[in-house]
């Protein structure tokens, strides 16, 4: 004989999900300290992005690390043939070598810091639709990361120098500070164009057109002194290219040359307004990028 249980468990009532959510989180609107203070706070989130971008672009490569330094020496190795052994463009009295690959180490770790942060937010798009922290934490980061090939390229320069015979002088404690200013002229630039890429992803495609541009506009494969005693007049506005100062500063520093503070002193001042106009634009729009994406 069978017993049929009978549960007299209470009901459950479900309600209605409300029409617009009980609780948004979103970024502040203000602009300032307490923004800074915010990035700030995620500053163990922007190492481990840095680390994690390091890490997955050496992953599973034949080469590893030496792929940071064989785009410049390739490079290095080119143009001293066709500029410096057939054009014979002059190089300061120094090894032409010598010169381009001091000019390319600074340009390089620019470039690609820039060309990686515009992709960068769209390559995190799940993250970002996912979990909430200061969005300029992702450009960032792919500006850090490129440090470390930065790091790697230096210590190939240093073996260059001494395989040509090139002593190195005191003056060389500013290559942290120019490479610091390098680094806030690539976080202004990229961030700026990392957030027009969200919207309009031809940026992504244009950009690196751009910067090639960019570089045979500016003293990489070329002392800036060439400029300077062919147009000595339009040599002020020529330095309004902030590359001009940061390349120039590196080999002052490398070479135990006197700096060109003036050309050091435009290029900071326009580093930091296109860093402090890029930020802004970027806390404007960040609100959207969820959204977008």
């Amino acid at each position: 004989m069978s017993e049929t249980i009978i549960s007299h468990a209470p009901s459950v009532k479900t309600r209605p999900l409300p029409e617009h959510p009980l609780v948004t989180i979103e970024p502040g609107r203000g602009f300032g300290g307490a923004w800074l203070r915010e990035v700030w706070a995620y500053r163990e989130l922007l190492v481990f992005l840095a680390w994690r971008d390091v890490k997955v672009r050496y992953k599973q490569t034949a080469l590893g690390v030496l792929w940071v330094v064989m785009q410049p020496l390739l490079m290095t190795l080119i143009f001293s043939v066709f500029l410096g052994k057939l054009a014979r463009v002059p190089s300061d009295g120094l090894p032409y070598p010598v010169m381009v690959f001091a000019g390319l180490l600074p340009w390089t770790f620019f470039s690609n810091a820039v060309t990686q942060s515009v992709t960068s937010i769209v390559g995190n798009a799940n993250l970002i639709t996912k979990v909430y922290f200061p969005r300029l934490i992702i450009p960032a980061a792919a500006v850090v990361a490129r440090l470390f090939d930065f790091a790697v390229a230096l210590i190939i320069l240093f073996g260059l120098m001494a395989f040509y015979g090139v002593s190195p002088t005191w003056n060389m404690a500013m290559v942290p500070v120019l490479a610091l200013l390098a680094a806030i002229l690539a976080l202004g630039c990229g961030t700026f164009a990392a957030a027009l890429n969200v919207r309009y992803r031809d940026i992504g495609v244009v950009l690196p057109v751009m910067i090639q541009l960019w570089m045979f506009a500016s003293p990489i494969l070329y002392p800036a002194r060439l400029v300077r005693d062919a147009w000595p007049r339009a040599y002020r506005l020529y330095e309004l290219n902030p590359i001009v100062g940061i390349v120039d500063g590196f080999r002052s520093a490398l070479f135990g040359r006197a700096f060109d503070w003036s050309a050091l002193g435009k290029t900071t001042l326009i580093a930091m307004l296109i860093l402090t106009a890029s930020a802004y634009f970027f806390r404007r729009v960040e609100r959207g990028f969820a959204d977008v994406i």
